[in-house]
């Protein structure tokens, strides 16, 4: 059993990594984090550097926190909540654990794609969290 966690570097990415580390401290469970981004020619090698030291970082957290886990970086040209859906199912997981960015009054009727595709299609719970204000 596992927690996987979808993660980007930004308020909403930490914010669901410090939710899906403590549930998977809780549960005793391996947390896999899942950073996915479709690559292509609009991924230039500097992003790609940035993002590989962001997950270096976020597994020597992890490491130094006790918690056994996997952190996979995809760019295989799917949208991140295929990515996701399917990390979850290989994984047999008990839990998805998503960021979702605040919204303007007339955004919040349109529920972000991807978090609408994992909420609809996971086959396990996922837990939607936001970034607090100060973070």
């Amino acid at each position: 059993m596992s927690i996987i966690v979808g993660y980007i570097p930004t308020r909403e990415g930490r914010a669901a990594l410090v939710a899906a580390r403590t549930e998977a401290l809780l549960r005793k469970v391996k947390l896999v984090v899942v950073n996915s981004h479709r690559g292509g020619r609009d991924f230039d090698a500097g992003e790609a550097r940035r993002f590989e030291e962001e997950l270096e970082s976020v597994a020597s957290d992890l490491n130094g926190a006790g918690i056994e886990h996997e952190v996979r970086a995809l760019a295989r040209g799917n949208e991140p909540a295929e990515d996701l859906i399917e990390v979850a199912a290989e994984s047999d997981a008990d839990l998805i654990v998503i960021g979702l960015r605040r919204r303007t009054p007339i955004g919040k009727l349109i529920l972000g794609s991807n978090a609408q595709r994992i909420l609809l299609e996971a086959q396990c719970p996922v837990l939607a969290v936001k970034a607090g204000e100060g973070d």
